[in-house]
């Protein structure tokens, strides 16, 4: 569903080029619940930025869906960003002057729905996600988590395979917290692949595999641990060490 192969990041600052991501090899499958997590500045919303088609790599190939990126026009990249990737972010991004089914049929907009049909599937989306009742409400009139389940609903809308969620309960309460890691479970139960930005251990204990990044590099892969921990009997040490994914 994703690979990263070899793939490098740099900004360019006054200084000079600031590496920010450095020799990323990694897939993840279909259906997999991956949290990346390491400490700030280790390049986990860069690498999820790359995923989702918002950020090329300096250097290295990207696969989504097995098409490598580069071998697409803007344009493509575009379509496929809308078509297979669902994205949910800390800040919600919710249209503030538009009510809830609104700002949920925008991507159906976008994708050429006529409003029949994309104000009844976000109406199907919105009660996915327990917001049935909060259709016409403006996102000033709801609380964080309502709006976090609306984000969500949005990133459901076109049926991605891919969800890509930056830190989703970062401001939210551990009883909203717990709200919105059940519907993302639950997605997850659905066949959807989802990667998850966290700094919240108890969070990203939840997922099926957790990656750490730390200075730009894959520092462990749960994946890793468990493929070497139960490969053979030797019972070395070198055996249970963990390293990048080969692609």
């Amino acid at each position: 569903m994703i690979g990263l192969k070899d793939v490098n990041k740099s900004f360019t600052t006054a200084a000079g080029l600031l590496p920010i991501l450095k020799g990323i090899n990694v897939e993840i499958g279909k259906g997999e619940f991956v949290a990346l997590t390491g400490p700030s500045g280790s390049g986990k919303s860069t690498l999820m930025s790359i995923v989702g088609c918002l950020e090329p790599p300096t250097t290295g190939k990207v696969y989504v869906e097995g098409v490598e990126l580069s071998s697409l026009s803007d344009n493509e990249q575009a379509e496929l960003r809308s078509r297979a990737i669902g994205f949910v972010f800390q800040a919600f991004h919710l249209i503030q002057s538009l009510s809830l089914e609104e700002n949920v049929e925008v991507p159906l907009f976008y994708a050429g729905v006529p409003r029949k049909d994309r104000r009844k599937r976000a109406r199907e989306a919105l009660a996915r996600v327990g917001l049935s009742g909060r259709t016409t409400h403006k996102p000033y009139e709801l609380s964080g988590g309502e709006q976090q389940r609306a984000s969500i609903a949005r990133a459901l809308i076109r049926e991605p395979g891919v969800i890509l969620a930056d830190e989703p309960t970062g401001n939210l309460d551990s009883k909203t917290c717990e709200q919105i890691m059940a519907i993302l479970e639950g997605v997850r139960k659905e066949g959807k692949t989802i990667l998850i930005v966290t700094h919240d251990q108890s969070i990203a204990a939840r997922a099926s595999r957790q990656i750490r990044l730390n200075d730009g590099v894959i520092a462990s892969d749960s994946q890793q641990v468990l493929t070497c921990a139960t490969a053979g009997s030797s019972g070395s040490a070198e055996s249970i060490v963990p390293r990048q994914a080969e692609f």
